[in-house]
């Protein structure tokens, strides 16, 4: 009863902060009942007391329950602060089935001195042990940015650098550590871009080309080559066919209603028929898995956004 107690407190400190935002999903519902439809509700909200900025939210079942200890399904706070020039952020996650341990998250950045520094680490009753360390420093040179950013997974020995260059045409990034190196970089001409990504196992090329109200948007590897022609029909609609090398057909239709409120289909024959339905706060999805002409299933998610 205690946890329980300390949720509906932290609900009540939440609602008291102001303006919590709530979300409330329903999801691959089979339709047998409310735990069929499996409904969440999401909150959190934020204060501040003197220097430190104070976040904090959680995530429960809505279900009927004389239980109210199984509900929750995940608790998150976050403190900020700045520290000598230094801001200076603490973010913890916790499995509210299981209190004894807790995902931990620092993050301290300096923008004077380019920097940027973060932790991840797990702490619980049994102890607590870092799990990756990484730093970020920036440079602008030449109109262009320049960033170094070596990372080190503390559970598995890996470390690794990645050095990244970005102008206002062209974009690099190497990832590069003993045992693997990959190289992707993206280049914006006036109205194609190109991108191409190396590794000693992999190669692949992406180039997305759009003239008036047509796109074209090709991807090639070794393995699989693959192709979107898309056509804008009127202020409305949308429809882009995609094919690939295996064989592979799909067709997506978008279609813009009123009020900015916006119906996307994407058939792909023998595998699936899928409808997303974004009006505002409600966003609608329905996956139906198809064999031949036969539907086999649906799967329904549906999400609205209130704002209180």
């Amino acid at each position: 009863m205690k946890l329980s107690i300390a949720y509906l407190a932290l609900f009540a400190t939440c609602v008291h902060a102001g303006r919590p935002k709530l979300s409330i999903s329903v999801q691959d519902g089979n339709f047998d009942g409310v735990d069929g439809l499996n409904p969440t509700l999401s909150w959190e909200g934020s204060s501040n007391n003197g220097d430190l900025d104070v976040s904090y939210g959680i995530e429960s079942d809505v279900r009927p329950t004389s239980d109210l200890a199984s509900l929750p399904k995940s608790v998150w706070g976050k403190v900020k602060t700045d520290v000598s020039g230094w801001g200076v952020s603490a973010r913890a996650d916790i499995d509210a089935q299981d209190l004894s341990a807790a995902d931990v998250e620092v993050d301290a950045d300096n923008s004077d001195a380019d920097l940027a520094i973060r932790l991840t680490a797990s702490a619980g009753s049994s102890g607590g042990s870092v799990k990756t360390v990484e730093a970020t420093k920036g440079m602008d040179m030449d109109g262009a940015r320049i960033t170094i950013n070596p990372r080190y997974n503390v559970a598995d020995e890996q470390a690794d650098i990645v050095l990244g260059y970005n102008n206002d045409a062209t974009d690099v990034k190497l990832t590069a550590s003993a045992d693997s190196q990959e190289v992707v970089v993206s280049h914006k001409l006036e109205n194609t871009g190109i991108k191409l990504t190396a590794s000693a196992d992999s190669q692949e090329v992406e180039i997305d080309h759009k003239i008036d109200n047509t796109g074209i948007k090709l991807t090639a590897s070794v393995d699989n080559q693959e192709l979107t022609l898309s056509q804008q029909l009127n202020d409305r609609d949308r429809v882009s066919p995609t094919l690939n090398s295996n064989g592979d057909i799909s067709v997506e239709w978008e279609r813009t209603l009123d009020d900015d409120s916006r119906l996307t289909a994407t058939v792909k024959p023998n595998d699936s028929i899928d409808v997303e339905w974004n009006d505002g706060d409600w966003t609608a999805n329905v996956n139906m898995p198809i064999s031949g002409t036969d539907i086999t299933g649906a799967n329904v998610h549906v999400k609205r956004d209130l704002v209180f």
